[in-house]
């Protein structure tokens, strides 16, 4: 059975009651560095953006990585603390009231208890009592806090978001792991993940929460906590053909102090040989959709797409050509099965759909910053740029340009290996021209990480995960099965877009 990457179990958390408010994305993108366990275990990349006006910092200097509440979200619980995590150590001794506060327009500033988890390298604001409803908040880290080697922030980091109406008192849910529960011929050299409905307490999630266990004991290995994902890293390669469990306990806890309701608990069993190329990209539950964007989803023309839909910030008005109409829940809509099998999303639903796509934009973005971090390439402008006709071994690939493909291109390598490609500029394949899956290649298990824009020629066949800072344009008759994930928009003509196979 292939290496399941996004099974998903969509049970997510509905604690959003004010229905007046748009989701709005994570500004500053997020990394995180993902690799694989064993020889590639160190090899963590920090954040490339950091919330400075500039964009640059002073070598050294903590920057942040990502936050709780995420940037601009809304209906945030009454109840929830503020976190924020860094790309590196700081000096807890740094960061106190002053380095860390709290405050809303018109209303006093919150006092409250400013914590350092050094494990996770998180500090946290916990207020002294329940923050004040349908409100506009803003956190500040100050450039008081430093890092270890004295090093202070170059610039204040400062983000907002809106409080709902209710306290949140329901537990957070696991909503997919990887590997998948009874999941077989599991590569030996990767990280176990789960991703979970909503944002957690990052201290919460550490080596004492999230376990690892085979037939010798526990397994050593680092854990990790980006966007809405947890990851653990054994410290060397697990062995071949061997049942493990892995556990998380109900020491999670999200933004609220509610715990998991249970340990969730799966087990998997590994091949008899690892994995080629790099660790996969975890979308989080941006892997829920087919299709996700922030400005524009719309189609002309036959589309068919199976699979979910969504849309954040914009609002519904902004899918077109999908002749869709809302469930009666208001959650939701739907479009005729000839169109979409599926459900569509977007910000202006009623909630919990719009903390839902701000969490899963946030993911889309971490996932990007995760593909173009990843460092020590395998092949680095290869064929200038022109990869037509050529057959691509598993591996990271990077182009300072953009890539054009005018021919067949093949992708060989069986059903665990991963191709993560880094594309700074536009990524462009001709009209007609086809990728083709060799030797076992899982579209799932292929990411291109494009700075520009994306363009499938007419009649074209894709595969892969498309992670697009710009727009996707999908043209006439052409075929995508992958996921298309974009920070713009994604215009489709009479496609077909599937899923990928788990």
């Amino acid at each position: 059975m292939p290496h399941n990457s996004y099974y998903q179990v969509k049970q997510m958390k509905a604690f959003d009651t004010n229905p007046k408010h748009l989701v709005w994305p994570l500004v500053a993108a997020i990394s995180l560095g993902l690799t694989g366990c064993g020889s590639d275990s160190k090899n963590r990349t920090a954040p490339t953006t950091d919330g400075t006006t500039d964009g640059t910092t002073t070598e050294g200097s903590p920057t942040v990585a990502s936050t709780g509440p995420a940037d601009k979200m809304v209906d945030v619980a009454l109840n929830t603390m503020v976190v924020a995590t860094f790309n590196n150590a700081i000096d807890a001794d740094s960061i106190s009231s002053a380095g860390f506060t709290l405050a809303a327009a018109g209303l006093t500033d919150e006092t409250g208890t400013v914590t350092v988890d050094t494990a996770t390298n998180t500090a946290s604001f916990d207020p002294t009592s329940n923050l004040v409803g349908d409100s506009v908040y803003t956190a500040t880290i100050s450039t008081d806090v430093k890092s270890l080697e004295g090093i202070a922030m170059d610039n204040n980091y400062v983000w907002t978001f809106t409080t709902g109406l209710i306290v949140d008192v329901t537990p957070p849910a696991v909503a997919s792991t990887d590997a998948a529960d009874q999941d077989t011929d599991v590569s030996t050299n990767r990280n176990v993940s789960v991703v979970f409905s909503e944002k957690m307490n990052p201290a919460t999630i550490n080596s004492t929460t999230f376990t690892l266990t085979g037939p010798a004991g526990a397994v050593p290995g680092v854990v990790s906590y980006p966007g809405t994902t947890a990851q653990f890293n054994p410290d060397q390669d697990l062995d071949l053909s061997t049942q493990y469990t892995a556990t998380i306990t109900t020491g999670a806890e999200d933004l609220a102090a509610n715990a998991l309701a249970a340990s969730f608990v799966w087990s998997f069993t590994t091949g008899t040989t690892p994995a080629m190329g790099p660790a996969p990209v975890n979308l989080g539950t941006a892997g829920n959709y087919v299709i996700l964007a922030k400005t524009m989803i719309s189609t002309t023309g036959t589309t068919k797409i199976i699979g979910d839909i969504a849309i954040s910030p914009a609002a519904e008005t902004f899918i077109t050509g999908f002749s869709q109409a809302r469930d009666s829940s208001g959650t939701f809509a739907t479009t005729p099965s000839d169109i979409l099998t599926g459900r569509i999303y977007a910000a202006d639903m009623t909630p919990p759909t719009p903390a839902i796509l701000t969490t899963a934009i946030s993911d889309m973005e971490i996932a990007f910053t995760d593909a173009a971090s990843r460092t020590t390439p395998d092949y680095t402008e290869l064929g200038a740029g022109d990869v037509s006709g050529q057959v691509l071994e598993p591996g990271l690939y990077k182009w300072g340009t953009s890539l054009l493909m005018t021919s067949a291109v093949t992708l060989n390598g069986d059903a665990n290996d991963v191709w993560i490609f880094q594309i700074a500029q536009d990524l462009t394949v001709e009209n007609g021209v086809d990728l083709i899956l060799a030797g076992g290649a899982l579209a799932k298990n292929i990411f291109w990480q494009v700075g520009g824009a994306v363009s499938l020629g007419t009649t074209s066949d894709f595969d892969g995960i498309i992670l697009s800072q710009t727009a996707i344009v999908v043209k006439t008759g052409a075929t995508l099965n992958g996921r298309a994930l974009a920070q713009s928009a994604v215009t489709l003509d009479a496609n077909a877009v599937t899923a990928p196979a788990l």
